[in-house]
């Protein structure tokens, strides 16, 4: 099996069938058609399947899908590294970020690393947290900026930052900047969080049930709301409360559009890690990213939940809210 074969079966896989894989390879059918038949051969088993009138994998095909990733992945590692010897300071790194993490403190980051890497392409992606570990362990992103740790042996993660998660409400609001003793005294509001999907690692609905839960508190009324930008303008407007990282609503504390609710029991924080493959091939330019986002992060405030020491960066092992 060479790398072009597997990267052949992936792409059938990943674009839904032969015909999408060619265009996106820039191949004819017949040609992708003949590249997966020789490497069926080669294996003695078929990779795929067509079930009412859809391509998908065989159970072959489905455990092959791993060690392909990795063997593709591996073999862009080393044609990286061998043109890395002539370009130290050049050359394309791909950032793939959950996507509430694509704010303006990620802007700086960027706009320093290209001021001072002027000759490095730098790309950006946006996905859930699952998906941002899926393209870092794909080689498709070099690396990865997610909520909370993948505990997945082939990926390294890194802890750049804690925040306690706050809970807040609209400025007009009769508990706004004062302190209750117990979340049970919030158990009456509406709450405003992410629906639970398969990969978000955001404050979901089912997160702040489990606070509640926790405190044999039982349910509380809630609005799924599928974007940051518009749960805080949900709560700004009073709609309900919301249980955020205090980066994410930094800008709106400086407007005083949005204010928090200290709550003395809430014993509850949000991880942010840096994600790679291990054992993977990191170029110059990709080091030097990782270190503008290591000072990036090391500038801030790290909020953590009180009683608690901010961690060291490598110590991840935790059990974190969302």
């Amino acid at each position: 099996m060479d790398s072009d074969a597997l990267n052949t079966f992936l792409t059938i896989h990943r674009r839904g069938g032969i015909s999408n894989a060619a265009k996106f390879l820039h191949r004819s059918q017949p040609a992708i058609s003949r590249r997966i038949a020789l490497l069926e051969q080669e294996l003695g088993v078929p990779l795929f399947e067509r079930v009412a009138g859809r391509t998908r994998l065989s159970d072959a095909g489905r455990v092959l899908i791993p060690y392909a990733e990795r063997a593709v992945a591996a073999a862009q590692d080393a044609e990286q590294a061998v043109r890395a010897l002539t370009k130290q300071n050049s050359g394309p790194v791909s950032l793939a970020v959950t996507g509430t993490l694509a704010d303006g403190r990620l802007s700086t980051i960027m706009k320093r690393f290209a001021g001072e890497n002027p000759a490095v392409t730098l790309s950006l992606r946006t996905a859930t947290s699952a998906e941002v570990s899926d393209l870092i362990r794909r080689g498709e992103a070099t690396i990865g900026l997610r909520y909370n740790t993948d505990r997945s042996g082939d990926l390294a993660c890194e802890l750049v930052l804690r925040e306690a998660l706050q809970v807040v409400c609209a400025p007009d609001h009769p508990l706004a900047g004062r302190r209750v003793k117990r979340l049970a005294e919030l158990r009456g509001e509406r709450w405003i969080a992410f629906p639970e999907n398969r990969g978000r690692r955001e404050i979901a609905a089912a997160h702040v049930f489990a606070l509640f839960l926790t405190q044999g508190l039982g349910d509380v009324e809630w609005t799924a709301v599928d974007s940051l930008t518009a749960q805080k303008r949900l709560v700004e407007s009073g709609l309900g409360l919301a249980l955020l990282a205090r980066s994410h609503v930094a800008e709106e504390l400086r407007a005083a559009s949005i204010a928090t609710i200290t709550v003395g029991d809430l014993a509850a924080d949000q991880d942010t890690v840096l994600v790679t493959r291990r054992g993977g091939f990191l170029s110059a330019a990709a080091e030097r990213l990782l270190e503008t986002i290591r000072r990036n992060y090391a500038g801030l405030d790290v909020q953590t939940t009180p009683g608690k020491k901010s961690p060291a960066r490598k110590s991840i092992a935790r059990r974190r809210v969302g």
